[in-house]
């Protein structure tokens, strides 16, 4: 059976038997010895990491921090995570350099922490449509949409399922944190799943310049 260790764009943490693209942790270990989950986060450090790092052998969900998997950077984006400085460090130190204010690590996740969680709850931020950079996430009846140009992509685990054109002039909920939303705005270029492509390549290049691994 598979773990409960995929994110979706609302923070949420379930099973799933398809791929993602990216994994990443929240801190440490969030499950217990039967590998199930125990809480949510262990600190404010949450990050999205590549899947494969100077051959590390990984026991997933054993002894030390609970491995997490994203559909792509996109989606760990509007879940508030941020990506990693040891394993993503171009893509970490670009992010860093357009994040608003603070530039540090753990000053970046003291505000993305106050940014994405309302209480225990997912944080939704009231935003107009128009004002909205590529790769934010909104949420419309109770799905995600990622915004790519003059379309939206509905987020599904596999991939993302259909475009609708974008609306023009309306207040939309944003999943994706406003400090994220900026350092978008100011140019950085994340990773996208390839059905965002509609199929025809891989995952989109990113600001670090990777390509990321391809999913089913």
């Amino acid at each position: 059976m598979p773990l409960q260790n995929r994110v979706s764009p609302f923070g949420e943490l379930f099973a799933t038997s398809a791929r993602g693209t990216l994994m990443g942790n929240r801190g440490g270990r969030i499950h217990d010895d039967q590998r199930h989950l125990k809480r949510r986060w262990a600190s404010k450090q949450w990050i999205c990491c590549v899947l494969e790092f100077k051959n590390r052998q990984r026991d997933v969900w054993g002894r030390y921090y609970t491995e997490l998997f994203f559909l792509d950077e996109v989606t760990a984006f509007a879940a508030g995570h941020r990506p990693c400085f040891e394993c993503r460090r171009q893509a970490a130190l670009s992010f860093a350099a357009k994040f608003p204010g603070k530039h540090r690590a753990p000053e970046m996740d003291i505000v993305l922490h106050r940014e994405r969680l309302d209480g225990k709850s997912k944080r939704l931020h009231r935003r107009d449509i128009n004002t909205l950079p590529d790769g934010a996430m909104i949420a419309r009846d109770g799905e995600a949409y990622a915004v790519r140009g003059k379309h939206l992509l509905r987020w599904t685990p596999e991939g993302y399922a259909e475009v609708r054109k974008r609306p023009r002039g309306i207040t939309v909920d944003v999943l994706t944190p406003p400090a994220i939303i900026t350092v978008l705005a100011k140019g950085y270029v994340p990773l996208w799943h390839r059905t965002a492509q509609g199929g025809s390549i891989g995952v989109v290049a990113g600001a670090d310049g990777t390509r990321g691994v391809q999913a089913k």
